[in-house]
């Protein structure tokens, strides 16, 4: 177990869905220095983690999703307020009071798109990823899976702008070759969806 190089944490700012922390701690070299850390978590939790290596759960679920009878690709695309403007995207969301994976993945894929998840591929994606290490300590879990259903935006919550669409492997190249804003986990799923077919997802 590496030594605990996080010697204090001081919240500088705490709101419902994120806080902003100052972290003291030594660099490689045994000197004090201090970083910014964004966290989904409050401070009570954060300090668990930090300070009594409290298991880190799981903080939102990346849902790789492919339609079973239109044989397509599910992305989004969703107006994020940091880049004023809209990004490509896969559905994605936190993952609430300690769900299980599944049942956020279902949720969120239902809220996002209106499609029904179907089955996860259990043998493919990962349980806990970092999603900007240089920034936050937030995961996610990967999660490759089945649909069905019609597109809908009739479940999208007040401050979610959100255009659900299904895109066939010939889509996706051209998506890829436009100049577009996108985020890198739906970029390297179109990349790998263009290169390998369905094949990529193991059903």
């Amino acid at each position: 177990m590496v030594d605990n190089r996080i010697k204090k944490l001081k919240p500088l700012a705490e709101t419902k869905f994120l806080s902003i922390y100052d972290a003291t701690y030594t660099n490689k070299l045994g000197n004090e220095n201090h970083w910014m850390i964004a966290s989904r978590k409050g401070y009570e939790n954060l300090s668990e983690k930090y300070f009594k290596r409290k298991k880190d759960d799981v903080d939102a679920v990346v849902i790789a999703a492919f339609h079973k009878e239109i044989k397509k690709l599910v992305i989004v695309k969703q107006f994020r307020v940091p880049l004023n403007d809209y990004v490509y995207e896969l559905p994605a969301g936190l993952v609430e009071n300690n769900e299980h994976i599944e049942i956020a993945v279902k949720r969120e894929l239902k809220e996002e798109t209106g499609l029904n998840l179907l089955e996860i591929n259990k043998n493919l994606g990962n349980n806990q990823l970092y999603l900007s290490p240089g920034m936050t300590e937030e995961s996610a879990s990967l999660v490759y899976c089945l649909c069905d259903g019609e597109l809908s935006t009739e479940y999208l919550e007040e401050e979610e702008d959100i255009k659900p669409m299904l895109v066939s492997r010939e889509e996706a190249k051209k998506l890829l070759e436009k100049n577009v804003k996108m985020d890198i986990k739906a970029f390297m799923t179109l990349q790998s969806f263009v290169l390998f077919g369905d094949d990529f997802l193991k059903f």
